[in-house]
């Protein structure tokens, strides 16, 4: 076979070829067609788009994203009773670390709102109940 011969069997098999799956397109239902791409089942996410900001649906119902709230705003009052009880609570854990602790592992180890520490912890050292040693996130409180 010569060079042209195997140009010309290629090209009329390339042609044929295009020809029946145009043939095959065209006779398909957009429904079939777009589950044979993938097309139906999730959005493709465009370059820096964060995980999960679309949602997943499917082509029959659309599924919401459930995020969890975070809590926001100010806390409710809280009175003098309570503060005394979170301090005890505080000053408990502190008793068997001798070399005390940061205010974000005493928060983790009591499972404390963030916005509820500066009050009790400065009611501590105000009574004299804890002690500390540091500056900023490096402070640590200890017992008196």
């Amino acid at each position: 076979m010569s060079n042209t011969s195997l140009r010309s069997a290629l090209d009329s098999l390339a042609n044929s070829f295009a020809g029946a799956v145009l043939d095959a397109i065209k006779g398909a239902s957009l429904q079939e067609l777009l589950a044979e791409s993938g097309g139906a089942t999730a959005p493709r996410r465009g370059p820096g788009r964060p995980r999960g900001a679309v949602a997943k649906a499917t082509a029959t119902a659309p599924v919401a994203v459930v995020r969890a709230a975070k809590p926001s705003g100010r806390l409710p009052r809280r009175s003098p009773e309570e503060i005394a009880r979170t301090l005890d609570k505080i000053h408990g854990l502190l008793k068997g670390k001798k070399a005390g602790m940061r205010s974000e592992e005493i928060r983790e180890a009591l499972k404390l709102d963030v916005r509820e520490m500066p009050r009790v912890l400065k009611e501590g050292l105000a009574k004299k109940k804890l002690k500390s040693r540091g500056q900023k996130r490096a402070t640590t409180y200890t017992v008196s």
